[in-house]
């Protein structure tokens, strides 16, 4: 009988991963003995993936910063008068800690929010209301008093937040003082100050060039800072706080670094206990975008810091729908059925421009894997930081 499933995607329990734990050793082990379980096994194969999540695998670095850090380092860079801070995201887990170490390096903070919302889609205000109000968000700078008298006190509808006021009042505890402006043309803080610190995570790129090429003194990005070890903190020399999440209301887990011997020491593992070639990813958000709150879910700044090298490239897939519609319009049954394996086993290495491949995902393997994985895992108490996928390079014709 020819083969009808798939892609799979589990979900692989793990014990409690604490600082300085054998990450590695665990995950093999945890792989090998579900696929002995006998409710729930499987058999590995070449070309599984083994997936594990950004967050446990920074934790078993001990790859932590304190507010203190944060602190020292942004003085260093940035001094300690006012500081500008352009287009953080709204989150609690993502920038709250953050900014608290950020405010203890100044006298004053000006953050430069954008509206309607932020680079991941969290509302500040309706849209709807914006329009209604005659303001071009893209021109118009607002003050806190003037959006309130606009807007009222907007709070972010699923966590029940008012943004300016929650980080209003971080800054102040903070010791500091803070003054928001809302709009989203990034030279505007450039009024305020010329010490400027950009926060946006995908876009950061363009805010520094707008910002430096209108002539701001000192333009870095949360990239920027813990770069390297503060007293002996974690440190991330690619993204320093870019992906950094909430661990206690003073401290911060980073985004993991200099993890490639792990997910090949993977592989190696793997192939020595099975004698199969299976490949290895670490993965953070996935990219994707929740049609109905309208959050962009991708706060990390890569879907996939780490893994080994099958993952690299991209789909190069047919669609089965155009060519059962088109080509094989005519044909039924087994004789589409065959027609449609034939045309997969001889088509191109590169299908770019063939319109054939219209309308198939022309992503990275690593951020359509990562985004499969995110979904799996979840981001609670499912308790699976590690996802084994199987399935995912074959095709119509694989038996």
């Amino acid at each position: 009988m020819a083969r009808l499933v798939g892609t799979v995607s589990r979900g692989i329990r793990l014990p409690i991963i604490k600082e300085n734990d054998d990450l590695r050793e665990a995950v093999v082990n945890a792989v090998l003995e579900a696929s002995k379980d006998d409710d729930w096994g499987f058999k590995v194969r070449d070309k599984d993936i083994i997936c594990i999540t950004e967050s446990v695998v920074a934790r078993a670095q001990s790859n932590y910063v304190s507010t203190e850090n944060i602190t020292k380092d942004v003085k260093a860079k940035l001094g300690e008068e006012t500081i500008g801070l352009v287009f953080p995201i709204m989150s609690r887990n993502r920038f709250a800690i953050c900014l608290r170490g950020i405010a203890g390096a100044a006298k004053k903070i000006v953050i430069q929010m954008s509206y309607p919302a932020d680079e991941k889609g969290n509302l500040l205000v309706d849209p709807d209301e914006v329009y209604k109000k005659g303001l071009d968000p893209y021109r118009d700078i607002l003050d806190v008093p003037t959006f309130r008298e606009y807007f009222g006190s907007p709070k972010h509808k699923f966590t029940g937040v008012d943004y300016i006021e929650y980080y209003t009042n971080l800054v102040n505890e903070s010791g500091a003082e803070c003054e928001i402006i809302l709009g989203n043309d990034p030279r505007e803080i450039m009024k305020h100050t010329d010490k400027i610190l950009v926060c946006d995570i995908h876009t950061k790129e363009t805010t520094k060039k707008i910002l430096k090429d209108a002539g701001a003194k000192t333009v870095l990005g949360l990239d920027d800072i813990m770069t390297a070890p503060v007293d002996g903190s974690g440190y991330n020399p690619d993204y320093g706080l870019l992906g950094s999440n909430k661990a206690t209301e003073s401290s911060v887990k980073l985004f993991p670094c200099e993890a490639q011997g792990f997910v090949d020491g993977i592989q190696e593992d793997m192939k020595k206990l099975t004698g199969k070639d299976v490949e290895v990813m670490i993965y953070g958000d996935g990219c994707f975008h929740d049609p109905v709150c309208g959050i962009w879910e991708f706060a990390d700044p890569e879907v996939a810091p780490f893994y080994t090298e099958g993952l690299k490239g991209t789909p190069n897939e047919l669609k089965i729908k155009y060519l059962a519609d088109n080509a094989f319009s005519e044909m039924k049954g087994d004789e589409l059925k065959d027609a449609i394996k034939k045309e997969i086993e001889k088509k191109d290495a590169d299908l770019v421009g063939n319109m054939a491949s219209e309308g198939t995902t022309p992503r990275r393997l690593t951020d359509l894997i990562g985004s499969l994985c995110d979904l799996t895992s979840g981001s609670g108490d499912k308790g699976t930081p590690v996802v084994y996928i199987q399935g995912y390079f074959d095709n119509y014709t694989t038996e």
